[in-house]
């Protein structure tokens, strides 16, 4: 009792040194400091308009009269309250609390779409101060990640043009190819600045020039100020991919204008709640070509559970990354909570870390008469879509391998083996006819029959399917033949992933290693009551 009242004597000490400090210090203890005032246009009050004490979650809206007053201030202490509402851009005051009678004056961001615009590129530039370059902590992080590259992409242009990867020898499938004379509408995704207007179907990507050959850029995104989906399904409408289905909102001569996922920046941005919606990403991740589906993952998230939970697209590819501020603090950037804060990385198919933290394995071992089973099971437990997803070549290869304590492989006797499309011939990583299993969207062609095709642009249909969706869980189960004498067994599962069929890549030159996803080891001992010895094989059983 006698330690527990000095415990109590002790804390109350302190937090009484710890108020007459602030009151020493002139700062109130109680943060109850309030302003009060009114939100007004250039026509009167402002309704409704969202009232920040700035970088913070500390708010309150405008009445009929546009009047408000925010607490929660700490007295005598200068703070920033901004003021923002749908079509203005943020207005702010700075104020000392407690204060009254405040006007934050709000005006109107323009309202059109003036295709006159000249696109500002990304990159520093001396003559163009607004370039994202210059000022902002998204710019190192995009310059690299997929959407920055998609208008210079090689691979990309292998597919376009049938070529290689250096472009130096034609290698087929190609969508100039099969269509000589057209442009399609790649850029619409690719190259949306380029394909804006009246240009989306006839933008041949080859002839690129400037900004246009930053792919998806930050001025291009930060313009979008709406997309159009269909109110039945939530899904884009048909024949309407990417710029297609976008709103811009381009300013008219010597005015700045882009959209922001903040409400309390008071230069040249107005908020926009979709940048922080998966809707956002809808218009370039889900599209059909003759009606069939090739991608999907915008689809694959509405469908799953994970729009319930409150998980968008930009929860995993934005994640924050722990920096407080999104222009650097030298070129006036303010310190905000850094989970506010999204990255501009953007993993995705490339990405060792994303990909080895979106599914889960577990491996089991157990003897049944002379066979050693092994099962697997693969579950997606950190994906919103399907595991792989959009590009239809990519896949999954599941291998499966018993060897005794000499290293030798044991006889594969029941279960799935990997498809041919995991690669056949000498190479190591020819896996065709292992123990195991392959995750692909198989497209067959439908003039040629040839399966699997990544030639999407022609008619092409879906063979079959046995991707993972978000939360699904796949059980594998192999078969071996326990050896003449039984002994220590190791059972090894990997699950790999290929950015591109094996033939593919190889024919185009490209080089994409496999990533490892998954990998399980389990130990056993097995026993026999055979009489026949069985030598070991090599590694595909005949």
């Amino acid at each position: 009792m006698k330690t527990r009242r000095w415990i109590v004597l002790l804390v109350t000490l302190a937090l009484a040194l710890i108020g007459l400090g602030l009151l020493l210090s002139g700062v109130s203890a109680d943060p109850s400091g309030t302003v009060s005032g009114v939100v007004v246009d250039a026509d009167g009050p402002v309704v409704e308009a969202v009232v920040r004490q700035q970088t913070t979650a500390n708010s309150t809206t405008s009445a009929a009269d546009g009047s408000f007053t925010l607490g929660g201030l700490t007295e005598g202490i200068s703070v920033t309250i901004t003021a923002w509402q749908g079509g203005y851009y943020p207005g702010g005051v700075e104020v000392v609390p407690p204060q009254t009678g405040v006007t934050i004056t709000i005006r109107h961001h323009p309202a059109g779409d003036d295709p006159t615009y000249e696109w500002i590129t990304s990159m520093a530039d001396p003559e163009e101060p607004v370039a994202c370059e210059h000022c902002m902590v998204a710019f190192p992080q995009w310059v690299n990640n997929a959407h920055a590259q998609s208008g210079v992409n090689a691979r990309f242009f292998s597919m376009y043009n049938g070529t290689n990867l250096s472009g130096t020898a034609t290698v087929t499938p190609g969508y100039k190819l099969d269509f000589p004379g057209t442009a399609g509408n790649c850029a619409t995704c690719h190259a949306p600045g380029a394909a804006t207007d009246d240009e989306p179907f006839i933008t041949d990507v080859n002839e690129l020039a400037g900004v246009e050959t930053e792919g998806v850029f930050c001025d291009f995104c930060h313009k979008i100020g709406y997309a159009y989906l269909n109110p039945a399904t939530g899904l884009p409408y048909p024949n309407a991919p990417g710029i297609l289905s976008f709103r811009l909102y381009r300013p008219p001569p010597d005015t700045h204008m882009f959209f922001g996922p903040f409400d309390d920046v008071t230069r040249r941005v107005s908020y926009l709640e979709l940048e922080k919606k998966s809707q956002f990403c809808a218009p370039c991740h889900q599209f059909s070509f003759w009606g069939t589906p090739i991608y999907e993952s915008f689809r694959e998230w509405l469908e799953s559970p994970y729009p319930a939970m409150g998980i968008e697209c930009q929860t995993c590819h934005m994640k924050p990354t722990g920096v407080d501020y999104f222009v650097f603090p030298e070129k006036g950037g303010l310190i905000r909570d850094p989970q506010t804060i999204a990255s501009h990385l953007q993993p995705g198919a490339a990405n060792v870390e994303l990909l080895q933290n979106t599914v889960s394995m577990t491996l089991s071992a157990r003897q049944v008469a002379d066979n050693l089973r092994a099962s697997v099971t693969i579950t997606n437990t950190d994906a919103g879509h399907h595991v792989p997803t959009d590009f239809p070549a990519r896949n999954m290869i599941l291998l499966v391998r018993a060897t005794d304590d000499q290293g030798r492989e044991l006889v594969q006797v029941a279960g799935p083996t990997v498809p041919d499309w995991g690669g056949v011939g000498p190479d190591p990583d020819d896996y065709a006819g292992w123990p195991g299993k392959g995750y692909a969207k198989v497209l067959r062609d439908v003039v040629s029959g040839e399966a699997p095709v990544a030639s999407y642009w022609k008619q092409a249909l879906i063979q079959s399917d046995n991707r993972l969706a978000a939360f699904e869980a796949d059980t594998t189960t192999c078969d071996f033949l326990v050896p003449e004498g039984g002994g220590d067994i190791e059972v090894e599962a990997r699950l790999i992933f290929r950015r591109a069929f094996k033939s593919l890549a190889e024919a185009k030159g490209w080089e994409v290693e496999d990533i490892v996803m998954e990998t399980e080891v389990v130990a056993i001992s097995l026993r026999s009551t055979r009489k026949v010895y069985l030598p070991a094989v090599m590694r595909k059983t005949e």
